[in-house]
């Protein structure tokens, strides 16, 4: 380890990972307006100067977490698009695969997903967005015959957008539970109600 502690050696795509990296906990745990450049470099053990050579500046940064986050979602949802012609059977199991992806990325990167959903001052713009891409795939979905034709798929984008928010919101108070359960409980939920049988 170097002086700061840094690899001696250690490549600029590292170093540029590891900023990004601490501004993603810093900006998700304090704020935009609290998070401090000098922060982010002390804690990384690199220079001002250094940070300049990646980013424009703070603003340039949170940005660029802004992008990966709606980027990660947009082609979370596109996959997660149920084609025509799946055996009734497999539906459950197939919208619960579509969904995992969601989880896991919540969970493994929660800075990340709250900076997103949260933090950003374009949260509202990027749940919209979502919404709108998932309803796309609810409405396709229903054409194909999967959901009632009675249901305003509208509800459903919007409920699972704000679903999804609250368990950002409150994920770290809640038992650990495996994406794939988490997405299959979802799944339930949505397809069977809450109704004993």
């Amino acid at each position: 380890m170097g002086q700061r502690g840094r690899k001696k050696g250690a490549s600029g795509e590292q170093s540029r990972g590891l900023l990004l990296s601490i501004a993603t906990e810093e900006f998700a745990l304090r704020g935009y307006h609290e998070t401090k450049i000098s922060s982010i470099v002390e804690k990384a053990g690199v220079t001002q100067p250094t940070f300049y050579l990646y980013f424009e500046n703070k603003e340039a940064l949170f940005q660029e977490l802004v992008h990966l986050f709606r980027s990660r979602l947009s082609e979370y949802t596109q996959k997660s698009r149920l084609e025509p012609g799946i055996e009734k059977t497999l539906i459950r199991q197939r919208i619960a695969g579509g969904l995992t992806p969601f989880f896991r990325f919540f969970i493994e990167e929660p800075h990340l997903a709250s900076i997103g959903f949260l933090v950003a001052p374009q949260a509202a713009e990027i749940k919209d967005q979502l919404a709108d891409q998932i309803l796309a795939n609810l409405i396709s979905e229903q054409q194909a015959g999967y959901f009632r034709e009675d249901l305003d798929m509208g509800i459903v984008a919007d409920s699972l957008v704000g679903m999804m928010e609250r368990f950002i919101a409150t994920q770290k108070a809640r038992a650990n539970k495996e994406p794939e359960i988490l997405a299959d409980e979802v799944v339930r939920l949505f397809l069977y109600g809450i109704a004993a049988p």
